[in-house]
């Protein structure tokens, strides 16, 4: 049930932490992979160990900020393999951390771009053609961060949760045409995109404490999700985000006071 073979999964941002774990275990899966993002080496070497552990992918060097680019590896992909059965929109940015009302316009565009924007380029580009066969997913990363309130990344925050919210849509409107769309709300994983905060030590050691499970997330954590919802395992998931935080959100905040 949690096998890919003969499908095609198209992951952004893969070419290093989440991203490269959801495009390896989706390669072990069975699936043919596109590892995409900003750099040609980076993506060729996350190929080079799909292919040396005995998987099929392809590097596909990607700004998905610019619409022309997004349609370009679209439909160079098809052109290849002959579909995309499956979209991982996991690439995101940051610019920006500190009170919401500090940002700048630039970094504003920016975050809602590549986090927002450049979601709907990507279901143009492909559902259509994962509705004339009746099968396809989309997933889309979000965060714990769209989930509750936070001080320090709000902006981000706030295209997580339309993340989130895009998927719920997704859902109803193409699930008729059997396509299935759902979210990950990661919490904090030992990424180099989330360095700045798990590298803080008192950061770090407060979100371990907050969390149940103590400890911090690791790029696995969420491939395994991603694989799960891409598959027949997830058949009649729709609509839905996962949250993977390791109880964070769910954590009695006061428990060290009772």
């Amino acid at each position: 049930m949690f096998r890919l073979d003969g499908e095609v999964a198209l992951i952004t941002g893969s070419s290093r932490g989440i991203g490269r774990a959801i495009a390896e275990r989706m390669a072990e899966a069975g699936a043919k992979v596109v590892v995409s993002g900003r750099n040609a080496e980076p993506c060729q070497e996350v190929v080079d160990a799909i292919t040396a552990a005995g998987g099929e992918a392809m590097a596909y060097p990607c700004h998905i900020g610019r619409k022309e680019m997004v349609q370009t590896m679209c439909a160079d992909v098809k052109s290849k393999f002959g579909k995309i059965d499956h979209l991982v929109l996991n690439a995101a940015t940051n610019p920006h951390m500190g009170p919401s009302h500090t940002i700048s316009d630039e970094a504003f565009d920016k975050t809602f771009t590549t986090n927002l924007k450049s979601a709907y380029w990507f279901i143009q580009e492909c559902v259509e053609d994962m509705a004339a066969r009746g099968h396809g997913s989309m997933t889309f990363l979000a965060s714990i961060a769209g989930v509750t309130g936070n001080g320090a990344i709000g902006t981000y925050g706030i295209t997580k949760a339309a993340n989130a919210h895009l998927a719920k849509n997704m859902a109803i409107e193409w699930g008729p045409k059997g396509i299935r769309s759902n979210a990950i709300a990661p919490g904090l994983i030992k990424t180099d995109f989330a360095e700045a905060l798990w590298k803080n030590p008192k950061l770090a050691e407060a979100t371990i404490n907050a969390t149940p499970l103590r400890r911090l997330g690791d790029p696995d954590d969420i491939a395994g999700i991603a694989v799960f919802l891409a598959s027949k395992a997830a058949a009649f998931v729709n609509g839905q985000t996962i949250v993977a935080d390791g109880g964070v959100t769910v954590a009695d905040r006061l428990a060290g006071a009772h």
